[in-house]
């Protein structure tokens, strides 16, 4: 048995999922589409460097779903996730994730994306552990800033070094897609880059950490 831990975007899923989330749902309720242009600072600070990504999709997040219920968005999971797991997810992913389970592993969904949906990612398929990106509700409405800090390069870091020690002894193997992946990944018995471009391939190599191409 190991401990299995699988990034999102770019590595399960084919794209970024913040976006078409929020998107889609918006498309459902289009006067929510007025929301866009506060969002704006937020993306001229990022692109100044005077904000950071988890600012940006704070923003956007607050900006587009603030007050919609808890009920409107899983309503909405439920139409999404199904739609993302036909659609949108690599066939090799879903093998992989297969064989862990097969083996009796312990998997893990490591996101930086958030909690108001990667959740039902998870449960949909099999994960028994979901570390994401979190985000404020007040009461039964959603608020939108993050109750974390984003779950992203470092953070990914500290998140992996607690799944060690939450699960000592396991062996580790951990699958991401981005640069900002790599850094978790070295600390993995078996680290593995998917997808990754030459620049991130060449480092990973470097660092003894397995690159493969999905589809």
């Amino acid at each position: 048995m190991q401990l299995a831990v699988f990034d999102l975007d770019g590595t399960i899923t084919r794209h970024d999922t913040l976006v078409p989330y929020v998107c889609g749902f918006l498309l459902r309720q289009p006067l929510r589409f007025l929301g866009f242009p506060l969002v704006l600072p937020a993306v001229i600070r990022f692109m100044l460097r005077r904000a950071d990504r988890g600012e940006l999709k704070s923003a956007l997040i607050r900006y587009t779903l603030g007050g919609c219920s808890r009920a409107q968005l899983e309503a909405w999971n439920a139409h999404f996730v199904p739609a993302l797991l036909r659609q949108g997810v690599f066939a090799d992913a879903l093998q992989r994730i297969a064989a862990h389970k097969a083996a009796g592993d312990r998997l893990v969904l490591m996101s930086a994306s958030v909690d108001i949906y990667v959740p039902a990612i998870a449960e949909a398929l099999g994960f028994a552990e979901t570390v994401c990106t979190g985000v404020r509700w007040d009461g039964e409405c959603l608020h939108g800033a993050l109750t974390t800090p984003n779950r992203r390069g470092v953070e990914k870091v500290h998140c992996f070094e607690a799944l060690k020690k939450a699960h000592p002894g396991l062996p580790t193997a951990a699958y991401g897609n981005a640069g900002s992946d790599l850094p978790h990944l070295r600390l993995a018995d078996r680290g593995v880059l998917v997808n990754g471009g030459a620049a991130e391939r060449a480092e990973a190599r470097a660092a003894g950490i397995e690159t493969v191409d999905w589809n």
